[in-house]
C-alpha cells in the first residue's frame, strides 16, 4: 500500500488525582474521538520526537516543559491507518502533573479521566485495542508495536518489545513482569 507516513508524538498527561487528560478531537485525523494531545513531526525541520513533544505542550496545553520532563512509554507504528496513511506515534509521559485543565484548543476541548472511565470514552479502535492496556502495562517502562490495520476494519497487533517496570509494593511485594519480543496478538 502506497500511502503517506507521518511520525507524531502523543503526550500522555496526568493531573494530582492521576486522571488522564485527553482532547476531543474537532479535526482529523480521529475527528470526534478521545485521545491524548500531540501532533506531528517537522521532519523537513529536522525535529526531533522530544523536541515535538515539547513544542506540542507549548501550543497545545501551554505548558513549557523540557526533554527531561518526558518519559517515552511506547513506539507504535501503524500500516494503513483508516487505509489513509502510515503511522509511526512516539507515546510520551509528561512527568510533571497538570495542575488546572488547559483552556479550549483550535483542535478540540481538553478533560481529565480516571483510568477507570475510560472504558466508556469514545476513542481510536486501536488505542482500545491495544494502545492504551499496554501503555497501562509498561507505565514507566517502555513497549514497541505494530499493527497492521486492514480495510475491513481489523487490526494485527506485533508487540515487539516490552520492558515492565518492577513497581514494589508494602503490601504485595514485588509486581513486575518482563516479556520477551514478537507476541502476536
Amino acid at each position: 500500500m502506497v500511502v503517506p507516513y507521518k511520525i507524531a508524538t502523543l503526550l500522555y498527561c496526568f493531573n494530582e488525582s492521576d486522571d488522564v487528560l485527553l482532547l476531543e478531537r474537532t479535526q482529523e485525523p480521529n475527528l470526534g474521538f478521545w485521545s491524548p494531545c500531540g501532533g506531528k513531526l517537522h521532519t523537513d525541520e529536522g525535529e526531533s520526537p522530544y523536541a515535538c513533544a515539547c513544542r506540542e505542550a507549548h501550543e497545545e496545553l501551554g505548558i513549557t516543559i523540557s526533554p527531561s520532563d518526558l518519559h517515552l512509554t511506547g513506539l507504535v507504528s501503524e500500516y494503513g491507518y483508516q487505509g489513509q496513511t502510515h503511522w509511526l506515534l512516539f507515546l510520551f509521559e509528561v512527568k510533571p502533573r497538570l495542575k488546572t485543565l488547559p483552556p479550549v484548543h483550535r483542535e478540540g476541548r481538553f478533560q481529565f479521566f480516571s483510568r477507570e472511565s475510560l472504558a466508556g470514552v469514545r476513542m481510536p479502535q486501536t488505542d482500545l485495542e491495544q494502545i492504551w492496556p499496554w501503555f497501562w502495562q509498561h507505565r514507566g517502562g517502555f513497549f514497541a508495536a505494530h499493527c497492521h490495520c486492514y480495510p475491513d476494519g481489523m487490526n494485527e497487533w506485533v508487540l515487539e518489545e516490552s520492558s515492565v517496570e518492577c513497581r514494589v509494593s508494602s503490601v504485595a511485594g514485588a509486581d513486575c513482569e518482563s516479556r520477551g519480543s514478537k507476541e502476536n496478538l
